[in-house]
């Protein structure tokens, strides 16, 4: 029988809030035991036999993932991976760029990445020099390499919300990528730049206008990204502004979700 939250509250554990599990309450205790796989036994007030019977039953509810709190950067990732799963390397460079190399008998592809190269081999992704990326950076790269696209930049901007689908995703996309780097840079236009240029970045053509900051970031060879940012000015009541703008292909290299994550890392990045 499996154990609920409700369950594991009201029939197993004592209700005292003794905080002895070093949690304020037993149902926060029984949350974090049901949704994220905390021992119970770090409960000090159960019967050996009764927290025996337990956690075996907790054991075969989490064998099953019932009611486990998600790890939504290992889902994404996991489909990432089976996006790419059936790619030919060999196929990748002319494509998306990079190049193939002989590593220890393997066909491998080097990719430039922001100022750094990638070695790709099948769905596993590692730095040159063999450090690791975050999850979410190997989601956005499985994704450009699954995707299909194979058209250089265009040269012609867009802002997110010109392309379709991206609704949903304007809120992650102000809230994670444009406020940082707003709340961040906003006084210190200097040091943007500073970080912009240390990115590889370059400056931006004409299309930057009046922006203190215009720059264009290349993180991977077909996927440029420009970075727009307006600093307030002393007495003014215009606050500042960040905004990221892609090229009109992007969507043929990137899933709007993978773009936003890339959003994210270069916010990250210039943030450091």
């Amino acid at each position: 029988m499996a154990l609920s939250v409700v369950d594991l509250y009201r029939d197993v554990l004592p209700k005292t809030n003794c905080r002895d599990c070093g949690f304020p309450t037993c149902l926060a205790f029984a949350s974090k035991v049901v949704s994220e796989k905390h021992p119970l036994r770090h409960c000090p007030h159960l019967a050996a036999d009764l927290l025996a019977r337990c956690e075996t039953e907790l054991a075969e509810q989490y064998s099953q993932g019932k009611w486990l709190k998600r790890d939504l950067a290992e889902d994404a990732l996991q489909w990432a991976r089976s996006r790419a799963a059936s790619l030919a390397v060999e196929d990748l460079p002319a494509r998306i760029g990079g190049e193939l190399l002989q590593i220890g008998g393997d066909t491998v592809l080097r990719l430039p990445y922001f100022t750094d190269q990638l070695h790709i081999l099948g769905t596993t992704i590692t730095r040159a020099d063999g450090s690791e990326l975050t999850r979410y950076e190997q989601v956005f790269i499985l994704n450009h390499l699954a995707q299909g696209g194979s058209r250089p930049p265009t040269g012609k901007w867009k802002g997110f919300v010109e392309f379709p689908n991206t609704v949903s995703k304007m809120v992650s996309m102000k809230s994670t990528v444009e406020e940082p780097l707003i709340a961040r840079f906003s006084g210190r236009t200097d040091e943007l730049r500073r970080r912009a240029l240390e990115l590889g970045a370059q400056p931006m053509p004409a299309q930057g206008g009046s922006a203190d900051v215009a720059v264009v970031f290349t993180p991977l060879p077909r996927v440029p990204v420009a970075l727009l940012f307006w600093d307030a000015a002393p007495g003014d009541e215009v606050e500042a502004q960040a905004k990221l703008m892609f090229d009109a292909t992007v969507v043929e290299h990137l899933d709007i979700e993978s773009i936003v994550f890339l959003s994210e890392r270069l916010r990250h990045l210039l943030c450091l």
